[in-house]
């Protein structure tokens, strides 16, 4: 039985009914399936991280703009709340932190359980989906091919919608007042989760000066970095390196980094939160890819103008600054080109 010969709706939506995770989703319907009798409630569990919680901005951008009176509770966990904290039609956070014994799980199906829900969307491919009341259920499942399109197969939307990010305009502000008008800003992530993925300070600062000496002429570096002592550390060396530098080391919110990033002329960083962050927000944006190549086509910056840089080893220390900046003249010819091109 598919969904739609279910005779427990007269809208074809089986309210509370389960299907077999070992048959075909229903995703295929696209998201026009959802009911209309009043605002259509979504809950969508999201993830840990920030850079896995901004590739799933696309699709909730496509369900918004499908069901303009939706209302939508976010399940994440703390680090990625602020990634939603401008989305519109967002009725409710719930903060999870996720526990080794998965005693987290029951937490959050006490908060979620006892709401009739129009549309449960699981990135986390958990099995909360299948244990409270709604209409329809996606759990995502491994497939192939980069994380945004999975998500958006997942909803049967295409094409995949790429990632964005929601700012308030004081955030555009705040960004206005931190950063230079009338230069080129070059954004450095220098920071990342594990230190393995980190590309050398030094290197960071040979490339601003070749980009800040040819093709961006009197730029002013700005060297993001998230909260915490741990990434202030991992940024300082190339603040030493770059006295002019502005620093942004974790005194943003995420929408306010957003906004400081879609005001450089160009964002280099390495495989981190940030650096989806920035391809999400539209700035040119090269991720340095080495030591995770191994999933380098799953999880590419996707945006309008992003790219990686990527070593052929399995390592940061392969990646050359003139493999940096070869990749940086590729993507700012890009975007030269594109703005030359007549708009229909």
């Amino acid at each position: 039985m598919t969904l739609a010969d279910s005779p427990e709706s007269p809208h074809g939506i089986a309210c509370g009914w389960l299907w077999n995770p070992g048959t075909t989703p229903f995703a295929v319907a696209g998201p026009g399936w959802l009911w209309h009798g009043g605002h259509v409630r979504i809950l969508f569990i999201s993830a840990n991280r920030i850079g896995d919680a901004v590739i799933t901005c696309g699709i909730l951008d496509s369900l918004i703009r499908e069901h303009p009176g939706c209302r939508i509770t976010i399940a994440c966990g703390p680090a990625a709340a602020g990634v939603y904290a401008r989305m519109p039609n967002l009725e409710r956070t719930i903060i999870f932190q996720k526990h080794k014994n998965d005693s987290h799980w029951p937490k959050l199906w006490r908060q979620v359980a006892f709401t009739l829900w129009d549309l449960v969307v699981d990135i986390r491919g958990s099995a909360l989906a299948y244990l409270i009341p709604a209409r329809r259920r996606v759990v995502r499942r491994p497939r192939p091919g980069r994380m945004f399109e999975q998500h958006a197969a997942m909803l049967g939307i295409s094409p995949p919608p790429l990632p964005r990010v929601w700012t308030a305009p004081e955030d555009r502000a705040k960004a206005a007042a931190l950063l230079p008008a009338g230069r080129p800003v070059i954004g450095f992530g220098a920071t990342a989760n594990w230190a393995p993925k980190v590309w050398p300070a030094d290197r960071f600062a040979a490339l601003f000066h070749r980009l800040a000496d040819r093709e961006l002429p009197h730029a002013v570096a700005a060297v993001f970095a998230g909260t915490g002592e741990a990434e202030r550390l991992m940024a300082a060396p190339l603040l030493e390196l770059l006295p002019g530098a502005v620093d942004l080391r974790g005194t943003l919110t995420i929408p306010e980094a957003a906004a400081c990033i879609q005001r450089c002329a160009l964002y280099v960083g390495n495989d981190s939160g940030l650096m989806h962050l920035a391809a999400a927000s539209g700035a040119p944006t090269i991720g340095l890819c080495g030591t995770t190549i191994d999933r380098a086509d799953e999880m590419a910056p996707a945006g309008l103008h992003a790219a990686w840089a990527r070593s052929d080893l399995p390592s940061m220390d392969a990646l050359s600054v003139d493999d940096v900046y070869g990749a940086c003249l590729r993507m700012l010819h890009s975007v030269r080109a594109s703005e030359l091109q007549p708009t229909r």
